[in-house]
Parts: C-alpha cells; sequence; structure tokens
C-alpha cells in the first residue's frame, strides 16, 4: 500500500444512495470482480461504527469476508463520527489509497481519518502501511488478518507517536481480535492530538526555512569520512540561514541511479520529511537532473543538492558588482541543463510546407532567455576582466611584490588580513562569509611595501560552474609571488583540506606558486600541539584571532620576498614593521 502513489481513477460503478448526499466511488482495482462483490463493496458505504470504537467486531467480519471472497485487499477509511467515506480494492498484495497530493492536516493536527483494512494471511503491518499513516497524517491504521475460513484474525494497529524524541514516530500496539480493541477511541485520539499540538513547535514569523540533510555514501568511502561530510554540510547550511531539524544518511554498494537512495531508506525519508515540517532537502551528493527531479516527485519538497547550497551561500554573500555578476552567470550555467527536457520537432518551425506547427515552446523559450543572458553576463564580466588588468599592470609597473591568502572556507583567512593589516575587512565564523577579494598593503623594512590579497574560500568538489564563473577573481591569485595557505590546524580533517586547495590551485594552473603553509586558530590546540603539526608540514602556527605567532609568519615572507632585509627584520618589533595604507584595489 502507497498513499504516494496515484490509484486509478474512480470505479463508474457508482450511484447515490437514497437520503445520502454523496455519491459512492470505489477505488482501486475492480476488475474482474462480480456484480454481487461490487454490491457488498458499495454497501460498506452504509456501515457505521461507533465513534468510541476503533474498529467493530461487525466490519471487521465484513471486510474479511469480501476479502476472502475476491482474494484482495480492501480498506475503508472511516471518520470521527464512525462514518465510512472512501472504500478501497487492491490486489493480493497491495492496497492502494485516494490520491491526495500533498494535502496535510494542519501542524500539530491529524487527518481526522482512519484506515481500516485487510492482510490476505496472518500478515502485520508493512512498511507500506506506516508510511502511509505518516505521510497521510492518519489517526490510525488497522489491518485485519484474513483467516483460511474468512473469518476476521488479529487486529495490527498503529497510531503516529507525539513525542517521539528522535526515536521511531510511530507507535505500534499489541495484537488483538477487533472485539478485543474496546477502549474509548474518541478520548483517546482527542488526548493525543492535544499532546500533538504542545509538541509542535510555533514557527516564527520570518524564521529561516527547515532542512533535512541527505548523505549517500556508495564504495569504499569510509563512515568517518562521510560524518565530516555530514558536517561540514551543516555548516554550510548554516551560513545559508537554513535550520536543519533533522540528517538522514545512507551507505550503499551503489548509489540509486533514480533516486540516489533506496526504496526503504527514501520511504523513511518522506516520513520525517513531514514529521519535521521540513521545507526543503539538501542532498550532499552532486543530482543528476534526473534524480533532482524524481526525488522532488517523490517528497513533493524543493530538493536541492550540495552545488545549489553554494551558490544560493555566494548570492547572500556577494557585495561587489564583479561577485553578483560571477554568482548570476555560475546559478545560470548550473540551471540550464536541468530545464526539462522536450520533443525537439516542435523547435521554432520556420514556416512552408512541412514547417507550419505551433512554433518555439515555452521550454525553448526559456532556455533562449537563459543562452541570451549568460552572453551578456560574460560580455560584462569581460570588460570587468580588463579593469583589473589594468589594475594588475599599474602594481606590476611598481614593482610591488603580491602575498596572496588562499585556504579552505573558514580557515581564518579574513581573520588573518585584518591582523596582518590592522584593517576593517569583514570577519565572520561562516563558510563562505566573505566572497570579493580586498587588498592591502604591507609596509616592510627599508620601505618595502607588499599587496596582500584576500580571495575567495575554497571547498571540497567546488562545483565546476562556479571555477569557471570566478576565473576572473581568480586570476588575481596568477600575479601572486607567495600564496599564504591558510588551514585550520584544529580540523580533523587536515589534509583533506590542503589537498582541496592544491587541487583548485592546479585546476587554474598555480600549482608552481611558492606557498607558505600558515597554521591557523592554534588557540583551538593544547599547548604545543599546533606547533608540533606545523613542523610536521614546515608550516607556521599562528593564531590570527590572538595575534601570536604572526612575528614568526612575516620573518618567513620577509625571507621569500625580499632576503636581505632579514637583519632589519629580525631587530624591530612587530608593531614596528606592519604599516597600513587601507587601499582596496
Amino acid at each position: 500500500m502507497s498513499g504516494s502513489r496515484p490509484s486509478p481513477p474512480p470505479s463508474s460503478a457508482g450511484r447515490c444512495l437514497p437520503g445520502r448526499e454523496i455519491r459512492i466511488k470505489l477505488y482501486g482495482h475492480i476488475q474482474g470482480l462480480k456484480a454481487s462483490q461490487v454490491r457488498q463493496l458499495e454497501r460498506l458505504f452504509r456501515r457505521r461504527i461507533p465513534p468510541e470504537r476503533l474498529i467493530s467486531q461487525e466490519l471487521a467480519r465484513e471486510l474479511a469476508g469480501i476479502s476472502a471472497e475476491t482474494g484482495r485487499r480492501v480498506g475503508v477509511l472511516v471518520d470521527r463520527r464512525g462514518q465510512v467515506g472512501h472504500v478501497m480494492v487492491g490486489d493480493a498484495r497491495e492496497l492502494e489509497l485516494p490520491d491526495w497530493g500533498r494535502m496535510r492536516a494542519g501542524r500539530g493536527r491529524l487527518r481526522g481519518l482512519r484506515l481500516l483494512h485487510t492482510h490476505l494471511g496472518d500478515e502485520p503491518l508493512t512498511a507500506d502501511d506506516l508510511t502511509d499513516l505518516a505521510l497521510l497524517r492518519l489517526d490510525a491504521t488497522v489491518a485485519v488478518a484474513v483467516q483460511p475460513d474468512g473469518l476476521p484474525g488479529l487486529a495490527y494497529s498503529a497510531a503516529l507517536h507525539p513525542n517521539p524524541d528522535g526515536g521511531d514516530p510511530i507507535e505500534q500496539l499489541e495484537p488483538a481480535a477487533p472485539a478485543r480493541l474496546d477502549f474509548d477511541f474518541q478520548d483517546w485520539i482527542r488526548a493525543r492530538e492535544e499532546e500533538f499540538a504542545r509538541a509542535t513547535p510555533v514557527r516564527k514569523v520570518g524564521a529561516g526555512e527547515r532542512a533535512i540533510l541527505v548523505s549517500v555514501a556508495a564504495g569504499r568511502d569510509g563512515a568517518a569520512d562521510q560524518e565530516m561530510q555530514i558536517e561540514e554540510l551543516r555548516e554550510l547550511a548554516r551560513s545559508a540561514g537554513v535550520d536543519v531539524v533533522e540528517v538522514v544518511s545512507q551507505r550503499r554498494r551503489r548509489v540509486d541511479p533514480k533516486t540516489l537512495l533506496g526504496k526503504g531508506r527514501l520511504q523513511d525519508l518522506m516520513v520525517r520529511s513531514l514529521w519535521n515540517d521540513a521545507d526543503l532537502v539538501i542532498v550532499d551528493q552532486n543530482l543528476t537532473p534526473a534524480q533532482a527531479r524524481n526525488l522532488g516527485e517523490r517528497l513533493e519538497l524543493r530538493v536541492i543538492d550540495r552545488t545549489q547550497l553554494i551558490l544560493d551561500i555566494f548570492a547572500q554573500h556577494a557585495t561587489s558588482r564583479d561577485g553578483k555578476l560571477q554568482v548570476e552567470l555560475a546559478q545560470l550555467k548550473y540551471r540550464l541543463p536541468r530545464l526539462a527536457q522536450q520533443d525537439g520537432s516542435l523547435s521554432r518551425l520556420a514556416g512552408g510546407i512541412g514547417g507550419r506547427g505551433p512554433g518555439e515552446t515555452k521550454l525553448e523559450v526559456d532556455r533562449r532567455r537563459v543562452r541570451d543572458r549568460i552572453a551578456r553576463l560574460e560580455k560584462e564580466l569581460k570588460k570587468l576582466r580588463k579593469g583589473r588588468a589594468g589594475r594588475r599592470k599599474q602594481r606590476t609597473r611598481q614593482g610591488l611584490p603580491v602575498l596572496s591568502i588562499v585556504g579552505y572556507t573558514n580557515a581564518g583567512k579574513s581573520t588573518l588580513l585584518r591582523a596582518l593589516t590592522q584593517s576593517d575587512v569583514h570577519v565572520e565564523d561562516k563558510l563562505f562569509a566573505t566572497l570579493d577579494t580586498a587588498s592591502r598593503r604591507l609596509r616592510f623594512p627599508r620601505e618595502r611595501d607588499v599587496i596582500i590579497t584576500d580571495t575567495v574560500g575554497f571547498i571540497r568538489d567546488l562545483p565546476p560552474d562556479l571555477v569557471e564563473a570566478f576565473r576572473a577573481t581568480l586570476e588575481e591569485l596568477g600575479d601572486a609571488d607567495v600564496f599564504l595557505h591558510v588551514v585550520d590546524v584544529s580540523a580533523p580533517d587536515l589534509e583533506r583540506r590542503i589537498s582541496a586547495v592544491h587541487g583548485v590551485l592546479d585546476e587554474i594552473g598555480l600549482a608552481d606558486t611558492p606557498e607558505i603553509l600558515v597554521m591557523n586558530q592554534a588557540d583551538r590546540m593544547p599547548g604545543g600541539v599546533a606547533e608540533s603539526i606545523a613542523a610536521r608540514y614546515g608550516g607556521i602556527a599562528v593564531s590570527a584571532l590572538e595575534g601570536s605567532g604572526l612575528e614568526a609568519l612575516l620573518e618567513r615572507v620577509a625571507e621569500a620576498l625580499f632576503e636581505e632585509d632579514i637583519p632589519a627584520f629580525r631587530r624591530q618589533r612587530l608593531e614596528d614593521v606592519v604599516h597600513v595604507e587601507g587601499n582596496r584595489s
């Protein structure tokens, strides 16, 4: 049984009962049934059970008898007055509910309907039964086992739990004969719904979107690696202003090419998305257009992948004209291949014999507009690139060395720039908090000046469209004499982050530029540990936040740029060395 799949259209064998305003419609597979069997199913609409009973023995007996005679599962939806409102017929293994789409009960409320159906044989509630219970927020679901003699056996019941505390949100009752389920259902469901209302958090106006994070590890990826990837995805979501309410992870031999997740875990995700009142699902892996479309249709939620999340963060944090244009270009290039496929035979028919037709479709108009916008953005960025090239030539004529700060996002690059130049640059403990390039002037002894530049942070699997769009900005790195490669020394995946930065530098052809490893955030490590790690990698341990280790760093920079200034450098204090011009290029 699956409430998420559309059922066949209602049966045409419907009629109005005398004195009744509703029209009888049978849902499901009625083909092949005898006329007498159809009449038995229609008589179920006349059945009314006491409102205080979950199920009556009489209704259970009637359902079991019809199910045994037809060899099919039979079910009814009963409202809280005890009135049967829907009758469904399935096959021997499953039962399909009417297609309600994503129509849901209000937050903190249940549907007001309970599902009573049969199972051929002594079979407990299936995963599909429990999924429908949660997806549709039914009051309860009851599966009556049909015995070989056609009489009802045990009734397996379940209901949603108001306080799951992160556990299973479904409570299954002890199997019992239908006649023994004699508790007061009206009082029971009323009390349970009151508990739901108390347990449902109130969402503030203007609060961030609620998201479920999904990670699927395939092949030889270790559990520790997956955990670090999930933590990084959580930080990305925080930078985007998203409230993470649940994390769903799975390890598979290979990912499902259609939905990424396996069937069981996908059903679990559907339940959790409804239970947590989620607005969107964020997948750690980059989704193919087909996977994104299939997941969106199954979950009936917005589904985005890691690339879309990063692009959204960039769109939020871009402040300069360069940055905004580059982010828009990357977004358009990402979305273009994800526009739905359409039959090319309708494409821009030119008229004449064999050429008359509907003309350009809306999809093709959208694609053409996207391509035109991409072309305009690339022209504008080309003009801006020429302006930056002119400024770089001017610096080259002045003979000023360039020191570029690179590194993994949120490693403390902007904090280091602020500490070295005593300048007012934006600093925030978020991934990709700063996006636009900032340049300052740093003065060394003998009136030797250095341009120090902070660029956008890197991350593992940086989206190709983003690298291409920001290639103009990353060209600033091409003028660098030395890289200050800032690394968060407290990160558990230190080597992976260093490799990710080297991978991006190699991709843009700057792998041969000399670098100084700056092991930042030493204040987060016990005494001597950061220095030991830095010595292992040949770097310098510093704390840009507290200002420790900066003298040793500047001395290393001077060794790389001005070997003759080393004696003079060592005779002066750090505050005498650093001089801020505060110019932004």
